[in-house]
């Protein structure tokens, strides 16, 4: 528990993440309350978390991680909030410099966390993470998440915002089966979320976009010094985004015969 005079908050969503909990959850054990919402995991998660007396553990149908998200962050009790993912660690310097964040006298809304890839336990420097940061400490009264939005959550934040320091590790890649997964669910998400937005849909940005992305990760922000390691980081991003694409032409495909059908329909409802 933090002696801190500002309490605080860690969230986390699960599911299936028995690989990197034990660690990720160990490593927020120093703020004042711990709730993790899982969404019905299948391979222990769910059990392990229940037998820590310190976490308080929920359970939630998964929809999409905005809404997974939005929904863990009303339970929290503390204005300050740290939300971090299930594979991701806050070393023992973050830790520090997060209680000392929250209980200087001028703080912004919310900071961002640069983050420090891992490839199982391998650091990963380059493959267009350079720069990569996120939103994972902030003021609940100051901050909501994006509607809308239904991967890749962004932060609504009333107020400033600024960076820490030290790096927030991030366990990406544990195998290539649970990688492609992940790549699969989230370009779905995302034709989805533009589905809904009414996005049009060209055939060009599902030839193109995909090559560009690896051309653009592997080569120009240097994934090749990552060594096959970077390959495989960014054909799989590449491939997800080419399931955006494949999936929203999908979709506008499904909705265009629908409703050819029901004119056909109604045409020959008039002539008969």
């Amino acid at each position: 528990m933090s002696k801190a005079n500002q309490k605080l908050t860690a969230l986390l969503i699960t599911y299936n993440e028995m690989e990197h909990i034990k660690q990720s959850v160990a490593s927020v054990s120093f703020a004042d309350e711990i709730i993790v919402v899982d969404s019905f995991s299948t391979d222990g998660t769910f059990e392990y978390l229940k037998s820590l007396s310190n976490v308080i553990v929920l359970q939630k149908e998964f929809s999409n991680f905005t809404d997974q998200k939005a929904y863990t962050l009303s339970k929290a009790s503390n204005n300050w909030v740290l939300f971090i993912d299930a594979d991701e660690v806050v070393s023992k310097p973050l830790q520090n410099e997060i209680l000392t964040t929250i209980n200087s006298l001028n703080t912004s809304s919310a900071y961002w966390f640069y983050r420090k890839f891992m490839f199982k336990n391998h650091s990963l420097n380059f493959s267009g993470w350079q720069t990569d940061k996120n939103i994972r400490l902030f003021k609940k009264s100051h901050c909501s998440f994006t509607k809308g939005r239904l991967v890749h959550e962004t932060l609504q934040v009333k107020g400033e915002t600024s960076a820490l320091n030290e790096k927030l590790t991030h366990y990406c890649y544990k195998s290539y089966k649970d990688y492609k997964r992940k790549m699969v669910q989230y370009g779905s998400l995302k034709a989805s979320e533009l589905f809904l937005k009414n996005k049009s849909f060209n055939i060009l940005k599902l030839v193109f976009k995909p090559i560009w992305k690896f051309v653009y990760n592997y080569f120009f922000r240097l994934g090749i010094l990552d060594g096959y390691k970077g390959f495989i980081i960014c054909y799989l991003n590449a491939l997800s985004v080419y399931i955006r694409y494949s999936k929203l032409y999908r979709l506008k495909n499904e909705i265009h015969l629908a409703s050819t059908t029901e004119q056909e329909k109604e045409y020959h409802l008039k002539t008969a």
